[in-house]
């Protein structure tokens, strides 16, 4: 028998840092499925790519720049038009504390 990548103490531990509650269902189903993953993950390990260039993109993009024109933006009045209450040039808000 295959020796557990994942154990209960890790989904533990794990669902301690999520601050969530695992019931103990929760904690055996996340334990195989961790392990699963681990376990592909593991399997790319074995993979040889001592000749593969590493790539940050799996697609030949570059970034796509607009140039930076200046535009005229948006006018105090025409902002504060649709504001339900405003105080000058300020939107006026409810008080918080």
């Amino acid at each position: 028998m295959k020796e557990k990548i994942i154990k209960k103490e890790d989904v533990e531990y794990l669902g301690r840092l999520a601050r969530i509650e695992l019931t103990e269902e929760e904690k055996k189903k996340f334990e195989k499925e961790l392990g699963k993953i681990l376990e592909y993950i593991s399997k790319l390990n074995e993979v040889n790519t001592e000749n593969i260039e590493p790539t940050y993109h799996v697609l030949p993009l570059k970034n796509v720049f607009r140039d930076d024109i200046p535009e005229s933006s948006t006018s105090k009045e025409e902002i504060l038009k649709n504001a339900p209450d405003k105080d000058d040039d300020f939107f006026k808000v409810p008080r918080i504390i």
